[in-house]
């Protein structure tokens, strides 16, 4: 079972979270963020990864130790579940359309992190959710899941739509590349045998 839980505390923030890559796309997330939150189901919901997400952070301070703490904890939850990567696509990539923005995204579960964010907000905040703090989330879930993950608005105006583009992308190429190939579904999908480093 592709299955994995993971508890991260500090003491700026308490995370649980409980990832299932052979799920049906359920969540139950929490993380204070309401926008937050949104993004995190639809990352589960298009993905078919179940994801229950418990975060509490110091939000009294800013958004940032809880954005990034729950990137980290959801990456190292993805890598845990998918263990040695045996008979995993490995890459794949989406264009993930929503009204007038359109944002392409390719990834390889490569195990060498990497994040190329191209991707721009017009406003600071949608919701009360910091703009800036999106690019951080993935390079916190690309560092711990160890994903090469390249992130590109091609174009778009309303910063809602850019947002959400971006995670159900995410969510799409996530969903080709954790897939078992039925062809190769007992090796590691590399020439050296391994994936990582």
């Amino acid at each position: 079972m592709r299955r994995a839980q993971v508890r991260r505390e500090t003491t700026e923030t308490r995370i649980a979270v409980e990832l299932d890559l052979d799920g049906t796309g359920s969540y139950a997330v929490s993380t204070g963020i309401g926008f937050l939150d949104h993004m995190l189901e639809q990352l589960s919901r298009h993905s078919l990864i179940d994801l229950t997400v418990e975060a509490k952070g110091d939000l009294h301070i800013d958004q940032h130790h809880t954005v990034e703490d729950t990137g980290l904890a959801i990456g190292e939850a993805l890598s845990k579940a998918l263990g040695d990567k045996k008979g995993i696509r490995r890459y794949a990539d989406a264009l993930s359309p929503m009204d007038e923005t359109l944002t392409r995204v390719a990834i390889d579960i490569s195990g060498r992190p990497y994040l190329v964010w191209k991707t721009e907000f017009s406003q600071k905040r949608l919701g009360e959710m910091d703009t800036e703090m999106f690019e951080h989330w993935f390079q916190s879930f690309a560092q711990t899941g160890g994903l090469t993950l390249h992130v590109e608005t091609l174009y778009g105006t309303n910063n809602h739509h850019i947002a959400e583009s971006a995670f159900k992308g995410l969510a799409r190429a996530l969903r080709g590349a954790v897939e078992i190939d039925p062809r190769k579904a007992d090796a590691i999908p590399s020439t050296k045998g391994t994936l990582g480093g």
